[in-house]
């Protein structure tokens, strides 16, 4: 899963992936070519199940980020526009920060420019296949979906608040529609105001729009990300914060993408396997192994917290809270599942 992020020149937009990746960065526009890293998602319930099982490894579920660019001038240019379109999520990082000329900052601008740039270019995608879909209609299906878009983005209202059914977005996933992709914000603060809460009008514009929001600073998590775990929780008890700024993106990043955890535990590795909500059993083994979902015989489910509780999955069996499921059993978040199989 893959996450881009994109912001207006002088966002900070290459610090905020500093911060979330803990890789040393380049900053500036013109500074090279696009960062990528990837950061993995914190996660108690493999910690508590690797004290269990004692593994040799503990294998957290990732999320890739890629800097995609910004632009120049008050704009994103087309370059930025069309890398946009290649990534499963999108992460918009917005200025609160006067910038190098003294000039205050407006997130909440920032945020509606970025919405009508991606609408128009959206709006450009569709008008054009709707054209030669009307001239030979070849499908009236795609036809009629495409129209009912259309005439969305000519409302202002990205395909992500149109209401449209699953199998709709599928029918629409060739097209990489801006607007339909998942979209986080990430409001980059000033060092002095590390902590503080997003401007209200800001928090209200994202509330409406249901898009998530978190507020860091981004050169103070950028030197924090770069230290290691014992350093980190010292210099983030100083600073008087919770947890580093990064943890709280990356799950708020694996919700917004409605992803889930499946976990599988051994001797050799404790690990969170993500896979989309509503996956059936059959399908997340697949994901381990495609020899898994072809020869799949049935899947030994417990929760994580019965393991925790019980000490093992032996005990759990015992206790009759260790459950046997078929392929179509749709997998839940924390399930520890245990594939059978033969092929």
């Amino acid at each position: 899963m893959k996450i881009g992020l994109v912001g207006y020149p002088g966002s900070g937009k290459s610090s905020v992936f500093g911060a979330l990746t803990g890789m040393s960065v380049e900053t500036g526009y013109g500074a090279g070519r696009p960062n990528v890293g990837s950061v993995k998602v914190p996660d108690r319930r493999i910690d508590a199940l690797s004290e269990i099982y004692s593994p040799k490894k503990k294998v957290y579920a990732e999320i890739a980020f890629s800097d995609l660019g910004g632009g120049h001038g008050d704009g994103l240019d087309r370059k930025a526009l069309v890398a946009m379109r290649g990534v499963d999520a999108l992460c918009q990082v917005l200025r609160n920060f006067p910038d190098a000329a003294g000039e205050p900052a407006d997130p909440l601008a920032e945020l509606i420019g970025l919405e009508t740039e991606t609408l128009l270019a959206d709006l450009e995608v569709v008008e054009q296949r709707v054209g030669r879909l009307r001239k030979d209609r070849s499908d009236p299906t795609e036809l009629d979906l495409l129209e009912r878009v259309q005439a969305g983005l000519e409302e202002e209202r990205p395909v992500r608040r149109l209401g449209l059914s699953d199998p709709e977005l599928d029918a629409l996933s060739g097209y990489s529609l801006l607007t339909a992709k998942p979209l986080l914000l990430v409001l980059n603060q000033a060092e002095q105001a590390l902590g503080d809460p997003p401007p209200a009008r800001l928090a209200d514009a994202a509330r409406e729009r249901g898009l998530g929001l978190v507020a860091l600073a981004a050169p103070v998590e950028m030197e924090i990300a770069q230290l290691d775990f014992a350093e980190q929780a010292e210099f983030v008890e100083a600073l008087g914060l919770e947890e580093p700024a990064g943890h709280r993106f990356v799950r708020a990043a694996f919700e917004l993408i409605d992803l889930i955890s499946m976990l599988t535990v051994g001797p050799d590795e404790c690990r969170a396997w993500p896979i989309p909500r509503g996956t059936n059993a059959s399908r997340a083994a697949g994901k381990i192994h495609s020899d898994l979902e072809r020869g799949f015989i049935r899947a030994e489910v417990t929760p994580w917290r019965e393991i925790v509780e019980h000490g093992s999955e032996a005990k759990c069996r015992e206790a009759g809270v260790l459950r046997v499921e078929g392929r179509d059993y749709v997998v839940q978040d924390g399930d520890v599942v245990h594939v059978r199989f033969n092929v």
